[in-house]
């Protein structure tokens, strides 16, 4: 079968070959035909430069074409899958700084906290228009696979805007599947080094997970494991791990106070709660530093940066590297792939997926996003009903899903006000900062992101005077409570990367 596939935001430095890769590790996929658009020439040419020779070296037909427009790219398109970062690295960068001159520390910001909420109003608007776009070009029928962060603000926006079928993907859920996979396998073997004859190795296939709650804070319900649910019994796995119990702090936290474990990473979910990250001096004591994920102020920005400036030095070395070879063995566990394969050729493909909750989860409100188990085949994606979540973890979702409902409608009206109230109401923001700081700190963030909210062009000026004539309410002088210098290319060549 030849299907057309476009990628938007297919500049993406590394995310995009392993979509095209695992895509064409199905058999009837090998005469793909791709489409690749994105808003950066240069970025877009290196990409497509890449794929095409590990195409080529793979003797496969698959076909790639890049463009800047998104009709061509979407014209007669099967699939749509969205990896957009509006604003790039330079509006990322403003998520970040801004906020942290009013206190409010970020390992990531691009969910909820005042970074992913100012993320969403440059992306929302992007995603309402691609819908429509698709809509036009493409038919409504056609499937828009979104991986573009803030996912359940996204993912909301496309839904209440066009009927086109949009299903929302992350790879949270299958992270700490595979954690959960290795503290089962150092339980079972105890002391038992690998090498002995007796090791037994559990890996994902082993253990079977029913995850449920809202993007980046989803809970295990279910742990399966040699005919015994782990999902009550993790807190004693994850404290016998020395190097788990040093990364994991507040994940491990959350399991003791609210008795379950939470998909997303240490860094991330630190910043969706108001408890971890609200005293400078106390932030430390639950992050880890030896992978940004665990807590780093700054943490993925720095990363982002470093890779972006390593792939643009050192993109003519990618080309001198021997192409990678297509291996069904090394398709990824990303939704993408399996989801189109599942829908084209009736293969059941089960995982976790972003949609419209709808009483799957009954004490989380109808129109929320909620992250929840699904089926996909010929006849598209069925979503069982999962029941109610545990009060605690409930309440924990429902306090993000009333910010990301008022954050998406300010992003899709231009209404400052509700975009103002959304970033006072969320949980670390107002556990750090006072109304007049939040209401500062948001005109702030307007001028500096003017260029990518066309939707709030008549608060702009306005936003500026104020900043002008009054105070600045930013007091915190801090670089971050717990920041790694951003490395330079050579310092990451001597490194090793």
């Amino acid at each position: 079968m030849t299907l057309k596939i476009a990628i938007v935001g297919a500049g993406s430095i590394g995310f995009t070959r392993r979509l095209v890769r695992d895509i064409l590790s199905v058999p009837e996929f090998a005469d793909t035909r791709f489409a690749f658009q994105d808003i950066s020439g240069r970025n877009l040419d290196m990409v497509a430069s890449l794929c095409r020779r590990e195409i080529e070296a793979n003797g496969i037909g698959a076909t790639i074409d890049a463009t800047m427009a998104r009709e061509p790219a979407l014209t007669g398109a099967d699939y749509v899958i969205n990896t957009a970062r509006v604003g790039g690295l330079e509006g990322f960068r403003t998520d970040v700084e801004i906020p942290l001159k009013y206190g409010v520390d970020q390992c990531v910001g691009d969910t909820i906290c005042a970074g992913g909420l100012m993320y969403g109003q440059r992306t929302v608007p992007m995603i309402v228009e691609l819908a429509g776009q698709i809509e036009r070009y493409s038919g409504a029928g056609t499937t828009l696979l979104n991986y573009a962060n803030p996912m359940a603000m996204n993912t909301w926006a496309a839904l209440d805007a066009s009927p086109v079928n949009t299903i929302g993907l992350c790879h949270g859920v299958q992270g700490g599947h595979r954690l959960l996979a290795h503290l089962l396998e150092r339980h079972v073997n105890g002391g038992r080094p690998t090498d002995d004859p007796g090791y037994r190795r559990v890996t994902k296939a082993d253990v079977d997970i029913v995850a449920a709650g809202i993007n980046h804070q989803t809970w295990y319900l279910k742990v399966l494991f040699d005919g015994r649910d782990w999902a009550r019994d993790l807190l004693d796995l994850f404290e016998a791990d020395e190097q788990i119990r040093d990364r994991e702090k507040v994940r491990i936290d959350i399991i003791r106070r609210f008795g379950y474990f939470s998909t997303e990473s240490n860094g991330h979910l630190s910043e969706y709660l108001p408890w971890y990250r609200k005293r400078a001096d106390e932030i430390p004591a639950w992050i880890s530093t030896d992978t940004w994920i665990h807590g780093e102020t700054a943490g993925y920005l720095r990363v982002c940066t470093e890779n972006r400036n390593w792939f643009e030095t050192d993109f003519a070395k990618n080309l001198e590297a021997e192409p990678a070879m297509i291996d069904p063995a090394r398709r990824s566990d990303e939704h993408g792939s399996w989801i189109i394969e599942a829908m084209e050729t009736g293969r059941v493909y089960r995982g976790h997926f972003n949609v419209r909750n709808r009483d799957v989860i009954p004490n989380l409100p109808a129109d929320a996003i909620v992250e929840v188990p699904g089926f996909v085949d010929r006849n598209g994606l069925a979503i069982p009903v999962v029941g109610d979540l545990p009060l605690g973890a409930a309440a924990i979702c429902n306090n993000s899903i009333q910010v990301q409902r008022m954050a998406t409608r300010a992003a899709m009206t231009g209404d400052v006000q509700l975009l103002k109230q959304a970033i006072l109401l969320d949980p670390l923001v107002g556990a750090v900062c006072n109304p007049p700081e939040v209401w500062q700190m948001v005109d702030e963030m307007l001028v500096a992101q003017a260029q990518w909210l066309p939707q709030y062009a008549h608060e702009i000026e306005a936003a500026r005077k104020r900043l002008a004539t009054g105070p600045s309410l930013a007091r915190n002088a801090s670089h971050g409570a717990v920041r790694l210098k951003t490395r330079t290319v050579e310092e990451m060549r001597v490194a090793g990367r």
